[in-house]
């Protein structure tokens, strides 16, 4: 299964996990990674990269951010 990663400001990306999962259940291959305004960036890219080896079993992983060309892409 193509794994996912949602790098969002705040805490949007749990959020939207959250409401994914009451719908369809628990997804194994999606990970989040919120960045608030005082988070140390190299940390956040080190987080993105580990989330993204979390979830990809070979099948690819889509990399989904808030806002284009904002400090999360």
């Amino acid at each position: 299964m193509i794994g996912m990663v949602l790098v969002t400001h705040g805490r949007l990306a749990d959020e939207l996990v959250a409401a994914l999962e009451h719908v369809v259940g628990p997804q194994p291959n999606v990970a989040t990674v919120c960045i608030g305004p005082d988070d140390d960036m190299e940390q956040r890219r080190s987080d993105i990269l580990q989330s993204t080896s979390k979830v990809d079993d070979g099948a690819g992983v889509v990399l989904l951010t808030d806002m284009f060309g904002g400090t999360p892409s």
